[in-house]
C-alpha cells in the first residue's frame, strides 16, 4: 500500500534555498557595481562644476584656485566653501574627497575614493586622465 505525501522533501527544500542563494549573491554583486559607478560619475560631475568655478575664480583673481593634496575632508570643504558657494556636493554619500593641484601655470583636480583605490583627475583642458580613472 502506498502512502501520498502532502509536502516538501527536505531535498526539495534545500535545492529551492540553494537557488535563492545564488539569486541573491548574483543581486548584490550586480547592485554594489552599479552603486560604485553611480558614485564615480557624480564624482565626475562634480569635478566638472569646480572646472567651472575655477574659471570664474581665474577671471577674479587672476589665478587659479588651489587645495593642496592630499584629497582629505578638510580639502573638500574649503573647495566647496571657495568655488562652489557653499553647497553641500562633496559629503559622504559621494564617496570622494577632492583636492586641486598647481600643475605649472594650470591645474588639475583630484578626486580619492574614500576608503578605496580609486582616483579620477580632471586636468585644466577638461580631459579626465587616464580616461576611466586610476584603479577603478
Amino acid at each position: 500500500m502506498t502512502s501520498k505525501s502532502l509536502g516538501f522533501t527536505l531535498i526539495e527544500l534545500l535545492v529551492v534555498v540553494a537557488i535563492i542563494g545564488i539569486l541573491a549573491a548574483i543581486g548584490i554583486v550586480s547592485y554594489n557595481g552599479y552603486v560604485s559607478s553611480a558614485k564615480k560619475t557624480s564624482a565626475k560631475n562634480v569635478m566638472q562644476q569646480i572646472s567651472l568655478g575655477q574659471t570664474e575664480y581665474y577671471s577674479d583673481n587672476g589665478r587659479y584656485y588651489t587645495k593642496s593634496c592630499p584629497a582629505s575632508n578638510s580639502t573638500s570643504s574649503a573647495i566647496e566653501a571657495d568655488l562652489l558657494g557653499g553647497t553641500d556636493n562633496i559629503n559622504d554619500e559621494l564617496g570622494y574627497n577632492i583636492c586641486i593641484d598647481q600643475d605649472g601655470s594650470s591645474y588639475k583636480i583630484i578626486a580619492k575614493e574614500v576608503g578605496g583605490a580609486c582616483e579620477l583627475t580632471l586636468l585644466a583642458s577638461g580631459s579626465f586622465s587616464p580616461k576611466n580613472g586610476k584603479n577603478c
